[in-house]
């Protein structure tokens, strides 16, 4: 039985209202949130500096990434925008952070690259504020 446009596009929208929610809510608070504490806790920040810019500015950037793209992602809202700073938070831990280690040490950032990447190509869907705002 061959399926209607609408409802491959309906299973497309499914889809990538199933990823952005999982994703960013695992991304949040999994990685994001303990971040956030670090951040914006009393005491000296320890946090690795990957790309040479300074500790501060490195989990500040993982912050932005983890926290609050996480949460436009989640919403849809400027999803493409968003997901950018995913992808190179991503990057950076499987090449840069984990480089060299064993596939143990990889296999999680690699699985949210690939969904990221994902949401990335198919877009918000339609249940999402991006879409929403486009009318």
């Amino acid at each position: 039985m061959r399926r209607s446009s609408t409802e491959i596009r309906y299973g497309n929208d499914i889809n990538a209202i199933v990823l952005r929610v999982v994703l960013g809510l695992s991304m949040f608070y999994g990685h994001g949130f303990s971040k956030w504490q670090v951040l914006f806790g009393d005491g000296e920040i320890q946090f690795s500096d990957p790309l040479g810019i300074g500790v501060t500015l490195s989990l500040i950037l993982a912050v932005f990434a983890e926290v609050i793209c996480s949460f436009l992602i989640v919403g849809g809202l400027l999803t493409r925008f968003a997901i950018i700073p995913l992808i190179v938070t991503m990057a950076v831990a499987i090449f840069v952070v984990n480089g060299g280690q064993n596939f143990g040490k990889i296999e999680l950032p690699l699985i949210y690259l690939a969904g990221f990447t994902a949401i990335f190509f198919i877009g918000p869907g339609r249940f999402s504020l991006d879409n929403l705002i486009k009318g």
